[in-house]
Parts: structure tokens; C-alpha cells; sequence
């Protein structure tokens, strides 16, 4: 194991160092934010692909790919398939908006009131997700250093939070190209081929697998439809994704980007299930269906491959760490935080705050939530739970109102805000009554929230019309400053009642 040591030390190393020096190019609060909307083609792809395909994506895909055979590729593909349909039809709008946040959005659309609601619903979302590759740290750092799970939790989520406050996004986009390169390598290129052919080839592996392992709806068609509306319609709307979008450098790459990583995404499902069924036919009776790639990775590969393959895995857990916490930071600090101070200072002169200001608040907010997502770790050991969680609140408050911002002109902020509360809290009381994996939490939620949010807006006072032509103008790509140029327009965009 000396020679997997110090690919894996060299690894970690390597990515505080690429850290470190992402620092120097975040001197502002959009180089910290959103990596100064100047990525192209290659970075944004990479980087897209790394933050969407974590923890969950590989531990989780080859556990369901163990259990289910070919069908376990299902919830990758679902997070596949939701960011494609992200690409084509809604990233070049929402890139051209050129905010944070998606509650500034929501703000945008139905006035600053929608904001404080979706922000906590969003900043929860990305906290869990956080939480999620974190957890998944343990499986990795057990196998190859045999530390309790606290210490492999603590040193992974240290790791995450110590380059993710460093340089903010700019760290994150340049550790992510790294993470995708490696996870590309280690887990498409090596253990793939390397687990099928230890499980004899693909006919050899056929007729050591249990009846239905070639079937792809063998996990269920409820499960799928479940996982679909999940995961395909969670990418369409969370903060860690639109994150990525602002990043890009036009509308074009945005779209064009966001594709190829979404075709990489349904590889990337199919290999996990691959694997997963290869474990399956090596080693059958595992005690755990979690320890699945922990033991193909420990007992198949050869030494040195193993410390890249466990590097690439650490890539995944880490990119989504990072994506996720950086999101949860912004959401905490600019949608909550600067709606909670502006309300304890109203009557107090408005300060500016300078770029330094920003970028010192933020990364002290990434170091806030880095250590309470570590200690939400400690305490949780599952990681498909976790991010069902996530995804619940997240699609049952926000998926309604938030497409429905941008396909229905019609909707209002009282609309919005029934759907919000009225989904949200269905998906919690569910959550609690049938359990966090049932599947109807997520099909009472967005019932009612839908529901809720046309019958409300019908029976309320249409948003403004200044408001609209606002909105209609950043998304045709208006400069903000350009778009607020009607008097009329910005006022009523920043107050409730005229929504």
C-alpha cells in the first residue's frame, strides 16, 4: 500500500496547491463567486461534469448497480438527462441574467419578498448536498488509511474547505479540472475494464449475475419515474448548478458546455452500473451493498492503480463538496444574510461594501458552513438518504415556482410564494409520516405546490407590467444597470405589493 500512499498524499497535495494558487486570481466578488464569468468550452464542460458526478453518482451508482444490475444506472442517468434539458433549453437565459443566486432571480421576476423564502429552501439544498460527499470521504480514506470515519469525515471536509475559502470559485474550477481529469481516468479508463475482466468478461459476468441484472427497468418503473422527477428536475433549479452556468463566459458555452457534460454524465452511469454488476458477479454475498466499490477497488486492482483509482473517487466527493458549499455560502451570505442585515439597518445610511468586503464575507461563510457540513457528517452515515433529502425539499418548493418564472408570464409572487410553503411543507410532513426514501413526498409535494401556485396566481393581481419588461430585458441580455433604467420599473421591482 506504500506506492497507493503517496499517490493518494500526492493527490491531496496537489489539489491544496492548485488551491492555493486559484487564490491569487479571486480579487473580487465575481472571480470568488461565479470564477469572473470567463470560462470556455473546456473548463466549463469540466468543471460541470465534475460538480453534478459526486459521492452519491460513484459509491451510490456502483452500490444500485451491485443490488440492480444495469437498471441501477437510472439515477445517474436521471442526473444526466436533467442536465441536458438545463442546456438546451434554459442555461443561455439563465447565463444571460448574470446574477448569484437563484432566489436574485426569483427577486427579479416576482420582487425581492420571493427571495428570503427560496434562499433558506436553496441554502438548506446545498448544505445537505454538502453533507452528502462528505459523508462519502469515509468510504475512501477507510479503505486506504483505516482511520475512524470522524477522522476520514474531518480530514476530507477540511481538505474541501480549505481551497474552497482560498479562491472561492477560481480554486474550485482549477481543482475541478484536475478531479474531472482523474475520475475520467480512474473510474472510465482503469476500474471499468478492469473489474469486467476480473469478473470473466461480460458473458462470463451474465451468467453469474442474478435473473434480471441485464434488465434495464429491474429497479422499478415507480423508482425510475421517482428518480426522474428527483434528480432530472432537481438539476434544472439548484443553486450549485446555476452557479456553474454564471460561470460561463457566453450563452453559447453555457449551452454548448453544459451538453457534453450531460453526454459524459450518461457514460458515467453506465460504467458505475457496470462495475457494480461485476462486483456482483466477483463477490455476491458482500455484507453491505454500500461497500461495493470500496471492495472492488481494495481487492481487484493492483497496487498504485488502486491509489489512483481511490484519488479519482476522492475527485468526485470532492468536486461536488466544493460546488455545493460554495453554493450554500452564497445563498447563506447574499439572499439570507444581506436580507437579514439590510432589515436590521433600514433606518440606518446604506453602506457600500467593497469587492475585498465581499470576498472576505463570503469566504468567511465557506468556513462557517465547511464546519457545520462536517459535523452534520459525523452524525449521518447515509448517503443516498442525505441527498433524497435535498432533492425532496428542493423540488417540491422551488421547481414550480422557478420554472414557472420562466415559461409563464401569468405567475405572480403570491403564487409563488403558496407553492413554495405549500410544496415545501407537504414534502416535510410526508418526509416524516411515509419516510425520507418513499416516493410519494416528492409526488404530494409538487402536486400541491403546482396546484397552489396556478390557483393562487389566477385568483391575485398579475405582476406588474413594468416588472415583466424588466425581467424580459435582463433575459434578453440587457445589462442590469440598462434593465433598471425605467424609475418605474426598479422601484416596483423591489416592492412586494406591486407584484
Amino acid at each position: 500500500m506504500a506506492i497507493d500512499y503517496t499517490v493518494m498524499i500526492g493527490y491531496l497535495l496537489g489539489i491544496v496547491g492548485v488551491g492555493w494558487w486559484g487564490k491569487r486570481r479571486a480579487a473580487s466578488k465575481s472571480d470568488f463567486l461565479v470564477a469572473g464569468r470567463r470560462l470556455g468550452p473546456l473548463m466549463y464542460t469540466g468543471t460541470m461534469a465534475a460538480v453534478v458526478l459526486g459521492g452519491a453518482s460513484t459509491i451510490g451508482g456502483v452500490r444500485l448497480g451491485y443490488t440492480y444490475g444495469i437498471s441501477g444506472a437510472w439515477m445517474v442517468i436521471a442526473i444526466g438527462i436533467g442536465l441536458l434539458a438545463l442546456s438546451i433549453a434554459f442555461s443561455a437565459r439563465i447565463a444571460r441574467l448574470r446574477v448569484y443566486t437563484v432566489a436574485e432571480m426569483l427577486s427579479l421576476r416576482y420582487g425581492d419578498a420571493a427571495s428570503i423564502i427560496s434562499g433558506v429552501v436553496m441554502w438548506v439544498y446545498t448544505l445537505m448536498l454538502a453533507v452528502t460527499s462528505t459523508i462519502a470521504y469515509a468510504s475512501v480514506f477507510d479503505v486506504l488509511f483505516d482511520v475512524p470515519r470522524w477522522a476520514a469525515v474531518v480530514i476530507g471536509g477540511s481538505i474541501v474547505v480549505g481551497y474552497s475559502a482560498l479562491g472561492g470559485m477560481w480554486s474550485i474550477t482549477l481543482t475541478d479540472m484536475v478531479q474531472f481529469v482523474v475520475k475520467s481516468i480512474g473510474v472510465l479508463v482503469l476500474l471499468l475494464p478492469i473489474a469486467v475482466v476480473k469478473a470473466g468478461g461480460f458473458a462470463e459476468m451474465a451468467d453469474k449475475l442474478p435473473s434480471g441484472y441485464l434488465s434495464p427497468t429491474s429497479i422499478g418503473g415507480e423508482t425510475i419515474f421517482t428518480y426522474v422527477l428527483i434528480y432530472t428536475f432537481g438539476m434544472l433549479i439548484g443553486q450549485d448548478i446555476w452557479q456553474r452556468v454564471f460561470t460561463a463566459r457566453s450563452d453559447k458555452v453555457a449551452s454548448y458546455g453544459g451538453t457534453v457534460a450531460g453526454v459524459y454524465c450518461l457514460l458515467y452511469a453506465a460504467a458505475g452500473a457496470v462495475i457494480g454488476m461485476a462486483t456482483k458477479a466477483i463477490y455476491p454475498n458482500l455484507a453491505s451493498a454500500d461497500s461495493a466499490f470500496a471492495t472492488i477497488v481494495k481487492q481487484a486492482l493492483p497496487t498504485g492503480v488502486r491509489g489512483l483509482v481511490l484519488a479519482a473517487a476522492l475527485s468526485a466527493m470532492m468536486s461536488t463538496a466544493s460546488g455545493a458549499l460554495i453554493a450554500s455560502a452564497t445563498v447563506a451570505n447574499n439572499d439570507i444574510g444581506a436580507r437579514l442585515r439590510t432589515l436590521m439597518r433600514r433606518s440606518a445610511p446604506k453602506a457600500v461594501a467593497d469587492d475585498h468586503d465581499e470576498v472576505r464575507s463570503n469566504r468567511l461563510a465557506i468556513v462557517i458552513l465547511g464546519v457545520v457540513s462536517i459535523a452534520i457528517a459525523c452524525a449521518l452515515d447515509d448517503v443516498i438518504a442525505a441527498l433524497t433529502v435535498a432533492y425532496n425539499l428542493l423540488v417540491g418548493g422551488l421547481l414550480v415556482p422557478i420554472l414557472g418564472a420562466l415559461i409563464w408570464r401569468r405567475g405572480n409572487f403570491r403564487g409563488a410564494l403558496a407553492a413554495m410553503l405549500g410544496g415545501g411543507l407537504t414534502v416535510i410532513v410526508m418526509m416524516m409520516d411515509k419516510g425520507v426514501l418513499a416516493n410519494e413526498p416528492i409526488y404530494y409535494g409538487l402536486a400541491v405546490s403546482l396546484v397552489a401556485y396556478v390557483a393562487v396566481s389566477l385568483v391575485t393581481k398579475p405582476t406588474d407590467g413594468s416588472v415583466l419588461e424588466s425581467w424580459h430585458r435582463r433575459l434578453a441580455g440587457e445589462s442590469p444597470e440598462a434593465a433598471a433604467s425605467d424609475p418605474a420599473a426598479s422601484d416596483q421591482a423591489t416592492t412586494p405589493a406591486a407584484v
